[in-house]
């Protein structure tokens, strides 16, 4: 990345750490010959791999270094970022529950406060699990009765988790501890004595650690335990796995009632699952009475088959309330008896337009919904029983990031921001027969003025015409003449929305640097339901980067900025989203971030639980899938800027932008060697000499040569470790973008 002050001034040539290329891998993808040359990157712990991760972030702390404006934009984040900040809080038995952070802790601290006007204290604080501050707090679950909290922890963002639990009363922690959980819930039975969990086997070299180091090995066999407080994990009730689909991931939960377990079986990303029940009211000597059976509990199947999403909303008795897309892409309520299970009717149908997006059960008989139109949400009170509306709740252009509340309760807490709001907690009293919404707590940013800026949503064309929604946020009152930096996020994967939220870095660009930031929404995503998130993926995966490539286009088109202004920025799925892009258009660009991004889109599926990610992807051992893959895959599409592109495209005589590449070194999600292989074949001079080897036999082989670029993961959350690897293929002129 370029250095402000030296805005106008040809930056120097680097100097990129050479690759060993081993010319002997080459995969046979049916009849396409594809070499691999850097698959020695796939073993990251080895010394050869850790030295060139070493010399490369060398090289970008060098150029970073350049930048002389770093420091006083890093204080202007700093105090941005120092404000407190709350979670909404949650209740189990009088007894609010509550994430806090004061300011600029790495970790927010778990909160609890004996009544709505008692004194909170602390009762878990993850910066004490480590010195370093590596290891975080990654799910909990409290017990009905308030007395008991599970947690889970992990170290250097690994996905791999340790459930531990301790007393709330006293802070006292028990002995407990689970290992190799992963892909979990806590999920507590209503007496209190103990909670499901999902882990898998432990591996063969099992050294009690899971967090000692990287695996990249595929996650297989997940398996479904009940613990019981005080004992031992190898005493735990095995209660269901399946070795006949080891692919097969299992999440339990506990009905508010405490009746049933459910159990939503999922095989990939795909929003679609099974859904399983156990009656443990039937059970003859209850959970205690299966230790030492070996057998499994007699879960029930009401769905066994991958046609759509089952999520149960609630119970009365036998008749489960469940949100489901079933034959209504944007989602429908519909309610189905245990004891007729082919009673299915609905309760609130899919609307014509708005996504269902999320239904809480509360104070008894009412429902609080909550609606995607036009990724803008709307809040409703609906009756339980049939749907209909009570109450309509007035909310601002924004997101709804967390709704609590429980039946049992006359209260609910919704969480709230936006563009230009950092955080607003509402509750909501249901005790009276008109919702009362009040502000229980609002964030406040001292230096920030919403007045300052606004937030707009504009519509652009796609290549094929498709009306694309965009959120673009700037200072008030900006000259349209393209002379504004402008930074362009986007994800466009997994059914995932990409809606409006504060970012106190976007804020200090937005103030110092006069930058423009935007938000499209893409297909891929969940902004329209699953004809949106179908039309961005599989073979449809184009569509995803036309439309990116579009959003780029318009801003420049309609004055916002120019080229040599344009940075793009994605993680994982949008990682994938913004190396591809670069590929096809790099002249439309001025720089390029990408965090933890999905590159070798031929390999992907080999590592840990990188196989689920094929219901959005394709999988290259099917001939139809691999053609898509290797038309786009990041690594695969490096070319120089010199090289025609395929079908003569003008667009691919033109330089990289500079790129800033970021990793994770724990990362067993998206592994570090999909950013490492692809930098290795960014960085080499010889990139494209290397991949016109790959050759096809067969007349009937996708493109002149096999080539692919980038990949994508599901949703995630960052590693802690980042290892910032800066590209540039030759010194170039640009704008006053710089790196911060």
């Amino acid at each position: 990345m370029g250095s402000l002050a030296a805005a106008d001034e040809p930056l120097p040539p680097l100097r990129y750490p050479p690759a060993r290329r081993d010319g002997d891998i080459v995969d046979d993808y049916h009849g396409v010959l594809v070499p691999d040359p850097y698959r020695w990157m796939e073993e990251l712990e080895s010394e050869e791999v850790k030295e060139y991760v070493g010399a490369q972030a060398a090289v970008a702390d060098a150029v970073l270094a350049t930048c002389d404006h770093r420091g006083r934009l890093r204080g202007q984040l700093t105090a941005l970022l120092d404000h407190p900040r709350y979670r909404a809080p949650f209740k189990r038995a009088g007894t609010y529950f509550y994430f806090h952070n004061p300011g600029l802790l790495p970790h927010s601290a778990l909160y609890v406060q004996h009544g709505l006007g008692g004194e909170p204290s602390v009762l878990l604080d993850p910066g004490e699990l480590s010195d370093d501050a590596t290891v975080s707090l990654s799910m909990i679950g409290v017990s009905d009765d308030g007395e008991h909290l599970a947690y889970g922890t992990s170290a250097s963002g690994s996905d791999w988790v340790t459930i531990s639990v301790m007393r709330v009363r006293d802070r006292h922690r028990l002995p407990d501890a689970l290992s190799w959980v992963k892909f979990s819930r806590i999920a507590w039975t209503s007496d209190g004595k103990g909670f499901f969990y999902s882990r898998f086997p432990a591996p063969k070299d099992d050294d009690g650690a899971p967090e000692s180091g990287i695996r990249t090995d595929v996650n297989l066999n997940h398996e479904v335990y009940y613990h019981f407080l005080g004992t031992e994990q190898s005493d735990d009730v095995m209660c269901w796995r399946d070795p006949e689909h080891p692919k097969y991931i299992y999440t339990p939960e506990v009905t508010e009632d405490g009746k049933y377990v459910l159990l939503s079986v999922s095989e990939s990303s795909e929003p679609v699952n099974k859904l399983y029940y156990c009656d443990l009211s039937a059970l003859s000597h209850g959970l205690s009475g299966t230790k030492g059976t070996h057998e499994m509990l007699p879960f029930v199947k009401l769905v066994d088959e991958f046609e759509a999403c089952y999520g149960v909303v609630a119970n009365d008795g036998t008749r489960f309330t469940v949100l489901t897309n079933k034959d209504a892409p944007r989602y429908k309520l519909s309610r189905v008896d245990v004891d007729d299970p082919q009673s299915w009717t609905d309760v609130l149908p899919e609307d014509d337009k708005a996504v269902l997006e999320y239904a809480c059960a509360v104070h008894g008989d009412k429902l609080l919904v909550n609606y995607l139109s036009d990724v803008k949400y709307v809040l409703q009170m609906r009756s339980l029983a049939a749907g209909e509306l009570l109450h309509g709740i007035p909310i601002d252009i924004g997101s709804v990031n967390g709704i609590t509340g429980r039946r049992c309760d006359s209260e609910v807490f919704v969480e709230f921001s936006s563009f230009l709001t950092p955080g607003i907690v509402y509750r909501c009293d249901l005790s009276s027969g008109v919702p009362e919404m009040s502000i229980y707590r609002e964030i406040t940013v001292p230096g920030f003025d919403r007045t300052d800026f606004e937030a707009k949503q504009v519509f652009y064309p796609s290549k094929d015409g498709t009306k694309i929604p965009m959120f673009v946020v700037s200072r008030k009152n900006i000259d349209l003449d393209g002379s504004h930096p402008a930074l362009l996020f986007g994800y466009g994967g997994f059914g995932m929305s990409m809606t409006p939220q504060f970012s106190a870095a976007r804020v200090v660009l937005m103030r110092n640097l006069g930058f423009v930031t935007c938000v499209a929404n893409i297909r891929g995503g969940g902004e329209y339901g699953e004809e949106w998130h179908k039309a961005g993926s599989l073979a449809n995966k184009q569509n995803c980067f036309d439309d990116f490539i579009a959003a780029g286009e318009f801003l420049v088109s309609a004055g916002y900025t120019s080229p040599s202004r344009l940075c793009i920025e994605g993680g994982s799925n949008g990682g994938l989203l913004v190396a591809a892009c670069i590929n096809q258009r790099p002249g439309l660009f001025g720089c390029a971030l990408a965090h933890v991004g999905v590159m070798d889109m031929l390999r992907f599926h080999k590592f840990t639980i990188g196989r689920a990610w094929a219901c959005d992807f394709g999988c290259s051992e099917e001939e139809e899938e691999f053609r898509w893959l290797i038309k786009y895959s990041p690594l695969h599409n490096v070319r120089r800027p010199w090289e025609k592109g395929a079908g003569g495209d003008q667009h691919r005589r033109q330089q990289y932008p500079p790129t800033m590449l970021l990793t994770a070194d724990h990362d067993d999600r998206v592994v570090p060697s999909h950013t490492l292989k692809f930098l290795a074949v960014r960085c080499s001079t010889s990139c494209a000499r290397a991949w016109s080897r790959a050759r096809r036999p067969t007349p009937s082989s996708p493109g002149s040569t096999a080539r692919a670029a980038t990949a994508a993961a599901a949703p995630r959350r960052k590693s802690s470790t980042r290892l910032r690897i800066v590209t540039r293929s030759r010194p170039r002129r640009w704008g006053s973008l710089g790196s911060i």
